[in-house]
């Protein structure tokens, strides 16, 4: 059966983050589109959306953070496995699988207690939480309604070092949705035995946005993608079309200036809904992240203009009109001294890039730590160190800082992570040519929200020719938000079903029917 001509078919993708790349590089892939018909629109100066990285060793790098990545990925691998490194020596997906197979992640202290790092800590659970993770883990997502994670558990729970372990991993707040929790204990059932070391566990070989965005960005530009830049996509305009409704044009701004691009019939509109780092902010080592609310980011207006009367685009106050729910704080320290990662190696007992997340379990703010392996950046000098932290309760004051996080500059920020590590005396010392910028992201956490079934809409809304929608914020069931592999997943979803191809994206991997997966996890949570 011979193929459409695609020759012709131009397609527009709102937003520069892993969602919109991945979904360019599919459409040319999968889709025989040819690369100079795709436009991406960008409305900050830079691609890659919440995978980021920048900066120098003379004002500092800058992380907002890093999301995880293991062996069952299965979109994101077979994606990458198509593009090149950056030196081009191999596929992006082949560097990650041999630098895990380098560098394998053994925590040592994924959690520090009264001071003093746990070496594989047990996960401290009554039989009564046991048994709650079980039944909330059978429990149908319908009958959990939007219930608050904190509804299924007692207090005692929320103090477990399988809590503490989780929730920083992952991000979960108490007050988060427990359906989100319970898509969680499923996807990642087969990490669960090894989860007090951080087994199983992957990294690039750099930052994300060198090891994953630049790549992708240098083959895309290879097969001639179009970046427009500064540009932010103000809404769309949709007209009957026939059976369906169809985008008939974007209106665009662009440096003071508005436009319109008009959309063909048969072109295809993608767009990627939210973003959970939108109206980021960032401190300096003297002064914290200013604070930023909806209105200063560029994300959220589209969707709430394209949603007005329009319920099969979801609802995007379920998850940005909350941000004292949504919101925590992350910081990146530039060290041009060696003495303060000595410390840090020193008390945890791992290398950079081997030990993963240290969680300060008894930390005001509940602060944790991650030092990758160096250099983490392309251009980092030798002599140069970086690792990356953020905090879960950004409004209580500090054990020694006593200020909230969210208050504190970068200063402030090492001063109370050097108390927790026991070294309040060589403050000063460990302080020395440090550089550490402070980042408040008030949506970080937005995907997490309590929501209904509805609230997120489906990749290809039903009645609507010619629009694919991406990101966090589309419903996929079975797979985890706050991933890379949710991303590409709906980017593959998309462009398959508007390209009318036969064939899905790669199943999500279903460890929890394996039994040898249960078995050990049943041991691991009766440890």
């Amino acid at each position: 059966m011979s193929q459409p001509d695609r020759s012709q078919t131009r397609a527009y993708l709102v937003g520069g983050g892993i969602a919109s790349l991945a979904a360019a590089a599919v459409l040319i892939r999968d889709g025989d589109l040819v690369g100079r018909n795709i436009t991406i629109f960008e409305a900050l100066s830079r691609l890659g959306g919440s995978l980021d990285g920048a900066g120098d060793p003379e004002h500092g790098y800058m992380i907002r953070g890093g999301r995880m990545l293991e062996p069952k990925y299965l979109c994101t691998y077979d994606l990458f496995a198509s593009i090149p490194t950056l030196d081009e020596s191999r596929t992006v997906t082949q560097e990650i699988f041999e630098f895990t197979e380098t560098l394998k992640t053994h925590s040592t202290a994924r959690l520090v207690r009264d001071g003093r790092r746990l070496d594989a800590p047990d996960f401290g659970m009554q039989e009564r939480h046991i048994l709650a993770l079980e039944k909330l883990v059978l429990e149908p997502e319908r009958l959990l309604g939007d219930s608050r994670i904190a509804d299924h558990f007692d207090a005692a729970f929320l103090e477990t070092n399988f809590w503490f372990m989780w929730a920083t991993t992952f991000a979960f707040q108490p007050w988060h949705s427990a359906v989100e929790l319970r898509r969680y204990l499923i996807r990642f059932a087969h990490l669960v035995s090894g989860f007090n070391r951080l087994e199983g566990i992957m990294r690039t070989v750099y930052n994300q946005h060198d090891s994953l965005v630049r790549p992708l960005r240098k083959w895309l530009e290879s097969h001639g993608v179009r970046f427009e830049l500064d540009t932010q996509v103000t809404d769309l305009e949709f007209v009957d079309a026939g059976g369906g409704q169809a985008v008939a044009a974007l209106r665009l701004a662009r440096r003071g200036r508005t436009g319109r691009r008009a959309v063909a019939p048969g072109d295809l509109v993608f767009v990627t809904l939210g973003s959970m780092t939108d109206a980021s902010s960032e401190g300096s080592m003297d002064q914290p992240a200013p604070p930023k609310a909806k209105q200063d980011g560029p994300a959220w207006g589209l969707w709430e203009r394209i949603a007005v009367r329009r319920p099969e685009l979801g609802n995007p106050a379920a998850f940005c009109d909350r941000v004292e729910e949504s919101r925590w704080l992350s910081f990146t320290a530039t060290l041009r001294r060696p003495e303060l990662l000595e410390v840090i190696r020193d008390f945890t007992g791992n290398v950079p890039g081997e030990g993963g997340l240290v969680t300060f379990a008894d930390s005001a703010w509940l602060m944790s730590i991650v030092v990758p392996h160096q250099p983490h950046f392309l251009s980092q000098p030798s002599d140069v160190a970086v690792f990356w932290g953020y905090g879960l309760r950004v409004d209580r004051p500090g054990d020694f800082v006593k200020k909230p996080m969210a208050q504190c500059s970068g200063r402030e920020l090492l001063i109370e992570l050097i108390g927790q590590l026991g070294q309040r005396a060589r403050t000063d010392a460990l302080l020395a040519d440090a550089v550490c910028l402070p980042c408040m992201m008030p949506f970080i956490t937005s995907q997490f929200l309590r929501r209904r079934p509805g609230d997120r809409p489906q990749v290809r809304p039903e009645g609507y020719l010619n629009l694919g929608l991406l990101g966090q914020f589309v419903e996929l069931p079975h797979d985890v938000v706050f991933t890379v592999e949710y991303s590409v997943r709906s980017a593959m979803a998309a462009v398959y079903s508007l390209l009318g191809l036969d064939r899905e994206p790669p199943a999500v991997y279903k460890g929890h029917l394996d039994p040898r997966n249960l078995v050990a996890a049943f041991r691991a949570l009766h440890s």
